[in-house]
């Protein structure tokens, strides 16, 4: 092996192995294991929560492989109608040309030549963060068997009416000129104004005031609101207002929507440009007017000097207006929410347009149910409430967008407007009895891409062929996933899921993972210049390389010098190589139920520096075995105290990975194998066993701790790998043979049983006392600053004759770990000479101060244990003096207390005559 550890010479040719072996793909007879991945959008790139999810993926599919499951990791990527169709629209802007100058085929088949060259990012990604999916059935959302699907079941909605074309509200963005999504829509604060506008009664005896943030929406108002037991406007319900810069009169109506203790507790109603004021709308009956066009100018629905205006010009002349009228009341600054287009910025308008849609009510509730009888487990269990309050109050689901770039919806339309559904034109005509000369016009719209998505966990396995893959897999294993999609995403495909595939949810667990933010909690993104892509960590990248990066192509150029002077502050070198095992290694360790997750690039250097840790301690190993060639069979019946004990502490360690993986609770993995690996098998373990390997203690004796330290190490090499699986393999490559396991990759080794390694208290306990005495011993060496190299002899006294005989069996490892030159033990009732003492339980430890100590020096930290201890058994006593604690704390714990009374008491009779006999050496003043 190499000296140093350097991924950068192992990851991709190990991959590349991996991949052209097959070994990814489903295999044996075991029961099937299935993850289908979230599709990333194949404009993009994969960010860090993309990582995030995909590191705890692979962990899962690598342990279920290993477990002998017949396991699938389905991949693939989504389409991304609107990210997709406005990379295409840029490029061409480029080269002078417009979308709109092209025929709608010509414009489709420029986004396929785009992905042809372009769309395969995001897979170089996934290789090089060791993801093993199933490369062989990579999909595609716009494949033509997931379109045959997408057609399949809008057909099918629609012919059980659970699909339905109609004039609602929706987020339209006046850019884009198409409807967008929930998701698809930032909502930040801004500064603002709130006008305070006074409309007059039409009957000339007053006027009510109104509050808006949106004046130009005035034009549209079809009423005016006031709670229903508002005294102050009960008597105007019913009357008419003379809307104020047209010739309309509009209603006051009574609705429990308005808030009486807001503003002045009157609301004015827009229907077609407000989401709630559209509710009150339909409960009334008002009219809804629609005045603006798509995109986002005043239309001829609204008086004529206002037409042609854009909308926030026209915000201008309504105030203009008002104020010249006197009826302005007031100003005020004002922040509010703006919802802006996440991909174009623009601010997003609430429009009345007809759409398709699907009724979500009667697929609701089948949703509902799957998981309240535990078809469906969300973990952590709390987000259950979350899926359970959106769908209890969801509405019917906008899936038309007015995009070229998608599945193009299969309906079509005669000329008067009849709309009919088919899987073609062809099966339309037939299904309709139309006549062959009708004229059709298809519908130019698209789905919205969540709909191909719904359809990913059956889609991917051939529905609705009825395939092999399909009947082994579905229901797959678990979904990993954020938990700002779950309405968006997972709703919808358990909606779908149990509607097409025979009542049959998608999933059996839903696993929702934090978001991952920057080191000081903020959200990661380009406009905050605090976006990190995980290959660079993984690959490592310089300052000004980084500074591009951050730099380039962002929405609001304006940013970019803050952006680089906070990049050239955070990282003045750029960031180093940390290696692909390090950032899994962290991310598995970040994994907690936390909603939000820090990530600190210190966190990964800590993991690298694990992975250093591993690297050395199988190149000791490999030294070890080298340096005798032997590696033969050892007689375990009879393994010395070490070995014994590093068998059972490993097989703790797997018996809690297990566990941990069992409830996905994957930072508990990460600890269990860390501290197993860098505490107990590195600090311990091969410290104990190199005087053993080196011959110390026998021929037997090598041998057997030779076949330890390789079966361990082999062993805990297959534990790490669902986690760190680039050099878990390279190392096992070359122990797995010295250690009689045969296979041609780790990855298909079998899992590590918890039950070939029992657990064994009686060398548990010996090894912990072992462990005790090396550590006060090296506590006294460092506290009186004796060299390391200089053997120090030990006098022992006070110890039971348990603690004799472990004096003695144990001499080797204490002599050698503790750097003695002899240990002792003192005749009864024999006092030591001036000597530095440290405590194992009641065993007493002196190092004689001749020549090594100063007598001085120890007086000081001899005083300095004395008052620790004094300090802790006046804290101990406080607790147990307080009834509340006795009467309210677990018994154990009071018990336990009571302990650590006796043993302060305990310490503290043993410390006190030490002093007195090291005071007793000092010359008189």
């Amino acid at each position: 092996m190499d000296k140093v550890f350097s991924p950068r010479d192992i990851e991709q040719r190990l991959y590349a192995h991996w991949e052209a072996n097959g070994w990814f793909a489903p295999r044996g007879a075991g029961a099937p294991f299935c993850i289908v991945i979230p599709p990333p959008n194949v404009t993009g790139t994969l960010h860090m929560g993309h990582a995030f999810q995909d590191t705890i993926m692979d962990a899962l599919t690598r342990y279920h492989r290993m477990r002998g499951a017949d396991t699938l990791w389905q991949p693939g990527t989504d389409h991304a109608g609107i990210a997709t169709q406005m990379v295409v629209e840029r490029q061409l802007a480029a080269e002078g040309k417009r979308r709109t100058s092209m025929t709608r085929d010509a414009f489709i088949e420029r986004v396929w030549e785009w992905k042809a060259h372009s769309g395969g990012t995001i897979a170089r990604q996934l290789r090089r963060l060791g993801a093993s999916v199933d490369w062989s059935r990579d999909r595609f959302t716009m494949d033509p068997g997931l379109s045959a699907a997408v057609t399949e079941v809008f057909v099918k909605l629609h012919e059980d009416g659970l699909i339905y074309r109609g004039k609602r509200l929706v987020n339209w963005d006046p850019v884009l000129l198409t409807a967008v999504s929930d998701l698809e829509v930032l909502s930040e604060e801004e500064d603002g104004h709130l006008w305070h506008l006074r409309y007059p009664l039409a009957d000339g005896s007053g006027h009510v005031v109104v509050a808006t943030t949106r004046p130009e929406t005035m034009l549209g108002d079809t009423a005016v609101a006031v709670h229903p037991d508002d005294d102050r406007y009960r008597a105007l319900v019913g009357r008419d207002i003379a809307l104020p810069l047209t010739e309309r009169r509009i209603p006051v109506v009574a609705d429990t929507y308005v808030d009486p203790a807001f503003g002045s507790g009157c609301v004015k109603i827009t229907p077609a440009h407000d989401f709630n004021d559209y509710e009150v709308g339909e409960r009334h009956g008002l009219p809804k007017l629609n005045i603006f066009t798509p995109q986002a100018s005043i239309n001829d629905d609204a008086p004529e000097r206002f037409r042609g205006l854009d909308r926030f010009e026209a915000r201008k002349r309504v105030v203009a207006e008002l104020e010249a009228a006197g009826l302005v009341e007031r100003i005020e600054a004002h922040k509010l929410k703006v919802p802006r287009g996440d991909r174009t910025r623009a601010v997003i308008e609430p429009y009345l347009t007809d759409q398709w849609y699907v009724r979500v009510a009667p697929l609701a509730q089948p949703a509902i149910e799957a998981v309240e009888r535990g078809d469906i487990r969300f973990v952590p269990g709390n987000w259950s409430k979350t899926y359970f309050e959106w769908m209890r109050n969801i509405k019917d689901w906008c899936v038309s967008r007015q995009l070229w770039w998608g599945h193009r919806i299969p309906a079509w339309y005669d000329a008067a407007g009849r709309v009919y559904v088919g899987r073609d034109e062809a099966d339309a005509r037939r299904r309709h009895n139309l006549a062959p000369d009708l004229p059709l016009t298809r519908d130019p719209d698209v789905l919205d891409t969540w709909f191909s998505s719904a359809l990913w966990p059956f889609s991917t396995l051939g529905w609705p062929a009825r395939t092999p893959e399909l009947a082994k897999f579905y229901p797959t294993s678990v979904l990993v996933t954020g938990f700002d999609i779950i309405f968006f995403w997972v709703a919808r495909m358990v909606m779908f899921g149990l509607k097409f595939m025979d009542g049959r949810p998608p999933f059996r667990d839903v696993y929702i993972h934090g978001l991952i933010r920057d080191g000081e909690g903020q959200k990661m993104s380009k406009s905050k210049g605090n976006v990190i892509d995980p290959l660079d960590i993984v690959d490592g990248i310089d300052l000004e390389s980084l500074v591009a990066k951050r730099t380039t192509g962002l929405m609001q150029p304006h940013l970019a010098p803050a952006i680089e002077k906070t990049t050239r502050r955070q990282f003045p070198q750029g960031i180093e190589p940390y290696g692909t095992d390090a950032l899994r290694f962290t991310f598995a360790a970040l994994a907690t139920q936390s909603r939000d997750i820090s990530f600190d690039l210190g966190r990964v250097a800590g993991y690298r520096n694990f992975c250093n840790k591993l690297w050395n301690a199988a190149r000791f190993a490999l030294l070890m075995v080298e340096s005798t060639g032997d590696t033969g069979a050892a007689d375990a019946s009879d393994f010395p105290i070490a070995d014994r004990w590093i068998r059972s502490r490993l097989g703790r360690t797997l018996e809690a990975v297990d566990a941990a993986f069992a409830e996905y609770r994957f930072d508990y993995a990460a600890t269990a194998l860390y501290e197993f690996t860098w505490y107990e098998f590195c600090d311990w373990y091969l410290e104990l066993a190199k005087p053993v390997l080196q011959g110390e203690a026998g021929a037997a004796a090598q041998r057997t701790a030779r076949r330890t330290l390789l079966e361990t190490l082999e062993i805990l090499l297959r534990a790490l790998h669902p986690l760190m699986p680039f050099i878990t393999e390279e190392i096992w490559q070359r122990i797995a043979p010295l250690a009689g396991r045969a296979g041609a990759t780790v990855m298909l080794a079998p899992w590590p049983a918890r039950a070939d390694l029992p657990v064994d208290e009686a060398a548990e306990a010996e090894a912990a006392w072992i462990q005790r005495v090396i550590l006060v011993l090296r506590q006294v060496r460092g506290e009186m600053n004796i060299a390391p190299s200089r053997r120090i002899p030990v006098l022992a006294s006070h110890g039971s004759a348990g603690d004799t005989e472990r004096l003695a069996r144990h001499g080797l490892y204490l002599t050698r770990l503790a750097g003695l030159e002899r240990i002792d033990v003192l005749a009864a009732g024999a006092h030591p000479p001036a000597a530095a003492t440290a405590l194992a339980g009641d065993l007493q430890l002196h190092v004689p101060m001749a020549g090594l100590i100063d007598a001085g020096a120890e007086i000081e930290r001899l005083g300095k244990l004395i008052a620790k201890n004094e300090n802790e058994l006046k804290k101990a006593r406080g607790k147990l003096a307080n009834e509340n604690f006795v009467r309210n704390a677990p018994p154990d714990v009071v018990a336990q207390e009571r302990e650590r009374i006796a043993g302060f008491e305990r310490d503290l009779a043993q410390l006190g005559p030490q002093l007195a006999r090291v005071r007793s050496l000092l010359p008189a003043p």
